[in-house]
């Protein structure tokens, strides 16, 4: 059955409206934090892997790095070993290490990089066994008023290697990252997701950093999915905080963000990795789908 003429000229508006889009970010490198949670929902990873084939098709330069929490809480799991939580970060023993390692920096990696391929796209699996890309040294969580939190194997990323992933998205490969690190003396660390991404899009001087994750962005009303706020300036983030409308776990994301603009990223997106090809409608249309926070409103990342 033919499409109604109507709704083929709907298409190619879309099609129109988007590529005003597509010519504003052609070249441009977009780096993605693929969170565990979503990597639990086979059809929305596929869609969204979709989504980044896309994006390397028309032109952006896609870089992926990505956590792997629930896959890795499973393998404890069947290991009999409890996981143990301070502050939101993992704890890391000398056997829990083993286990990140093998589940989320080969497993997972390893089936992400092939997923792609299947799926008609071309990619490279950055790890400990091909090519490890994020340099680090040990993470200490400082504690005010008190000494210093000792995580075990947690690090955090201190070098990246630019090179390497440049050249595989000049050559139209889409580098997957897992967040672990090496350091000098070759010990591995678990690296928090969120911010291995962060340290990526810094040192790629990424166009966007996008936060894939299972909430719709960030809400004027928490509880309310209909309230999420489309646009924001960094200004704009820092109030919502002070009046308590970002709180809880948003509160640090949000400032993590902050943080990663005031450090040359041109733009960072919150979108929910549930809605399908949200990872499109938030860079290919003018209205979006999740929450992008800017520098100023004048941005020229801006769509505002």
């Amino acid at each position: 059955m033919e499409n109604h003429p109507l709704e083929a000229v709907a298409k190619a508006d879309t099609l129109i409206e988007a590529m005003g889009w597509i010519r504003r970010f052609r070249g441009k490198t977009t780096v993605i934090k693929l969170g565990g949670s979503l990597m639990a929902n086979p059809d929305a990873m596929r869609h969204t892997l979709l989504d980044i084939i896309f994006m390397e098709t028309v032109g952006m330069r896609p870089v992926v790095v990505h956590g792997g929490g629930p896959s890795i809480n499973r393998a404890m799991e069947a290991a009999k070993i409890q996981p143990v939580w301070v502050k939101g970060r993992r704890v890391t023993d000398e056997k829990t290490l083993e286990i990140v390692e093998q589940t989320l920096a080969f497993e997972l990696n390893t089936f992400l990089a092939e997923e792609v391929e299947r799926l008609g796209g071309r990619s490279m699996n950055l790890n400990f066994k091909t090519t490890n890309v994020l340099f680090g040294e040990k993470l200490l969580l400082e504690e005010p008023g008190s000494e210093p939190i000792d995580l075990g194997f947690v690090g955090h990323v201190t070098r990246v290697d630019r090179q390497t992933i440049e050249s595989l998205t000049y050559t139209g490969q889409i580098p997957f990252i897992p967040s672990m690190c090496i350091d000098e003396l070759g010990q591995k660390y678990n690296v928090n997701a969120d911010t291995a991404a962060m340290a990526v899009a810094e040192a790629l001087g990424a166009e966007k950093l996008i936060f894939i994750s299972d909430v719709n962005g960030v809400r004027r009303d928490k509880d309310d999915p209909n309230s999420v706020i489309h646009s924001m300036t960094a200004a704009e983030a820092q109030e919502l905080i002070a009046q308590g409308v970002i709180s809880g776990g948003m509160i640090p994301k949000v400032e993590a963000c902050l943080s990663t603009l005031g450090r040359g990223v041109g733009k960072v997106h919150i979108i929910d990795g549930q809605l399908r090809h949200s990872l499109l409608l938030e860079i290919y249309t003018t209205a979006g789908v999740g929450t992008e926070i800017v520098q100023h409103r004048n941005s020229p990342a801006s769509k505002i």
